[in-house]
């Protein structure tokens, strides 16, 4: 009898990829799929047909040096914790036959070969073909430990490429658009180098593979491969001083640009990223590998340097903000949670962890942060892996705020309620903000909200001194800032002494960027209240747009007022942090109704000047799955109010919801203005 031969292996790319949903993997060399779930493989015969009493055949998958052989029965019975591999009868074609590969929901991601053998009953002759496949994690499987349970949730956090960082501060959060390109050419065979280049894989490459079955392994890998502080790491970060070298954080806008110029640069760091950029691109790696994955900012996020829960704030008796600690407070901080099951700590601590890639502190000998389950840091599990104790003191620390007068404490308040006050994510389906604080620390009241905190804080503020009750100051805004428009605030003082009192008041407004001190006053407001007995006065105060527009930019205002009783010289303090609201640019579809793949497209930018001079810069416009690159344009000067609107053209390449969006970097002053447009591309 003729030996059955095996010519080839059709791998069924379209078939595969719809049924692992991977579709959005279509431009890659390899054909990916998810574990958990089977592979389909035509054979392409030589010579007769398959003959199932006769012919045996038998597959061997290879992951590195490490392989498994099976023979291929024809029970359709699978297991979620072995390979198998089966040829279905119903459905059998002897001149074409089909065998379906299945591996189990702990199989280790990666690149791997399969080799086909076909043998025939008498012979001592082998026929054989190879191919090679992808196999990511798979959130769709109930048995896989990063099974996540909703359709949505699946859509959300593993196949939207694009969606919303928050910045700016709790009380004026801002979103900012952000293309996360997991589809994009290029970015999942970056992922994949991105693990074969980690010091995990280059020690020891047989122990890496294996490890690679589990989402808390990969996540620590990953959270330490997208800083380059101990390895060949994705980005490098740099908080201070100028760009030039290379990028400033500020101006990428996706995630897609940065894995492929590492990838190709022959793994040295991109220049530059800061806590939003290394969010969001280790948001990107883990989406591709398969893991639900979402960007979360936390306001007025704590850096405890001792491991005191104790975060102290320094001012002058005038109100200017002083630069006396190690321990910080960032306006806000960003960093990744992914979904996965925690069998290494037992019952229920699954769900979301904390994965924080951006360089703070060293976790286990490198520079990591996680994972940490949500649930734990609520309830301060500190013995726990990993990194419980940094990640509760970063959402849950107290502030002190210390007023110095000659080098020497004069009062200091306490307030427990601002670090963490807002935790935030993009809502699942929407481009909104979710306020997920409740998940990690326990909010005392019903009143403790954003508006409230200024009104919370003053309370707070109020400092004794004997048995004096003082004074009640509170700071607040009139309306949210907006760039263009005069800072508008309020600041009320009440007597709570049965007696007058002469009041000096000193009003002090600096520049800071989110992670730094403040720098020099730029603003300040001098003058004497007087109060009489149980009196409430209320001051008016603004800053002008000329006062503030060319100091701030994108940057933040610290704003404080210090309250001096010149009888007792008792001081009280109120301050509050705040961004100036930047103008939209407004994108509009010409055409929303006919979006397709593969027809072409128009859209218009615009943009209207409110800043008191004269601006020029540079545009540019990208969209995962809608434009391939970005698309770039130089803005001439444009007078005040004056607007400039410019077309752009493209054509669709995927279907689905779209984001498209546009930047544009002022030369002349330190501002970006962005905005975005989703676009809907139906199937043709």
């Amino acid at each position: 009898m003729e030996d059955l031969k095996i010519e080839d292996v059709n791998l069924e790319i379209s078939e595969n990829l719809e049924r692992h949903r991977t579709d959005g993997f279509s431009s890659s060399e390899v054909l990916v799929v998810r574990r958990g779930a089977p592979i389909r493989i035509s054979l392409q015969l030589e010579g007769r047909a398959f003959n199932p009493k006769t012919d045996y055949l038998k597959v061997q998958v290879i992951l590195g040096r490490m392989y498994v052989a099976m023979p291929v029965t024809f029970s359709k019975k699978v297991s979620y914790t072995r390979w198998k591999a089966y040829i279905d009868r119903e459905s059998l074609d002897l001149q074409k036959p089909s065998v379906f590969i299945s591996s189990p929901a702990s199989a280790s991601v990666g690149c791997h070969t399969f080799m086909m053998y076909a043998i025939t009953r008498g012979s001592n002759k082998k026929s054989c073909a190879s191919g090679k496949f992808t196999l990511l994690c798979n959130p769709w499987c109930c048995a896989d430990v990063v099974y996540i349970p909703f359709e949505d949730q699946r859509e959300e956090y593993i196949q939207n490429d694009s969606g919303l960082l928050f910045i700016g501060t709790a009380m004026t959060p801002v979103s900012r658009p952000w293309s996360f390109d997991q589809f994009e050419p290029g970015v999942l065979e970056a992922c994949l180098q991105l693990l074969k280049v980690s010091p995990q894989h280059q020690t020891n490459k047989r122990m890496d593979y294996l490890n690679r079955k589990n989402p808390v392994y990969i996540g620590r890998v990953v959270s330490a491969m997208i800083n380059s502080e101990d390895d060949r790491g994705v980005l490098k970060g740099k908080w201070s001083g100028d760009f030039k070298e290379g990028v400033n954080p500020s101006l990428w806008t996706g995630s897609g640009d940065i894995l492929t110029q590492w990838a190709e640069s022959g793994f040295k760091p991109v220049k530059y990223g800061q806590c939003w950029v290394f969010a969001a691109v280790m948001c990107t790696v883990m989406r591709v590998l398969g893991i639900p994955s979402r960007v979360v900012t936390n306001f007025n996020s704590a850096h405890d340097t001792n491991d005191n829960l104790v975060i102290e704030e320094f001012y002058s008796e005038t109100g200017q903000k002083l630069n006396r600690s190690k321990d910080s407070i960032w306006n806000f901080h960003v960093w990744v949670e992914c979904w996965m099951t925690r069998r290494d700590l037992g019952s229920g601590l699954d769900g979301w962890q904390v994965l924080d890639p951006t360089p703070q502190e060293r976790s286990g000998g490198v520079f990591c942060c996680g994972p940490a389950p949500v649930k734990a840091v609520k309830d301060r599990r500190i013995d726990l892996l990993y990194d419980i104790p940094f990640m509760y003191a970063t959402v849950s620390a107290d502030v002190h705020s210390v007023i110095l007068s000659k080098g020497q404490v004069v009062n200091y308040s306490k307030d427990t309620e601002r670090v963490g006050s807002l935790i935030c994510t993009k809502a699942i389906s929407f481009p909104r903000l979710q306020n997920i604080t409740g998940d990690y620390k326990y909010i005392k009241s019903p009143t403790s909200t954003i508006s409230s905190r200024s009104s919370r804080m003053s309370e707070d503020s109020t400092l004794h001194r004997g048995s004096s009750r003082g004074v009640l100051v509170v700071l607040s805004l009139d309306q949210t800032p907006v760039s263009g428009e005069p800072v508008c605030f309020t600041v009320k003082v009440t007597n709570k002494q049965s007696v007058a009192k002469m009041m000096k008041i000193h009003l002090n407004a600096q520049a800071k960027e989110y992670n730094n001190s403040p720098s020099d006053t730029f603003w300040e407001s001098h003058g004497v209240v007087k109060l009489g007995p149980m009196e409430v006065k209320v001051i008016q105060q603004q800053i002008t747009k000329v006062e503030y527009e060319d100091v701030v930019g994108d940057d933040l205002i610290n704003l404080a007022v210090v309250l001096e009783d010149l009888n007792s010289q008792e001081l009280v303090l109120a301050s509050e942090e705040f961004n100036i609201a930047s103008p939209q640019l407004i994108i509009q579809m010409t055409n929303e109704e006919s979006i397709v793949p593969g027809k072409e497209q128009t859209a218009s930018v615009t943009f209207t000047n409110p800043f008191s001079h004269m601006v020029s810069g540079a545009l540019t416009v990208a969209g995962a799955g809608l434009i391939q690159g970005k698309v770039h344009f130089r803005m001439p000067p444009l007078r005040p109010g004056g607007s400039v609107k410019q077309r752009i053209t493209f054509i669709p390449r995927k279907v689905g919801a779209k984001m498209l969006q546009a930047s544009l970097a002022l030369s002349n002053i330190n501002t970006t203005i962005r905005g975005f447009q989703m676009v809907s591309v139906c199937r043709a």
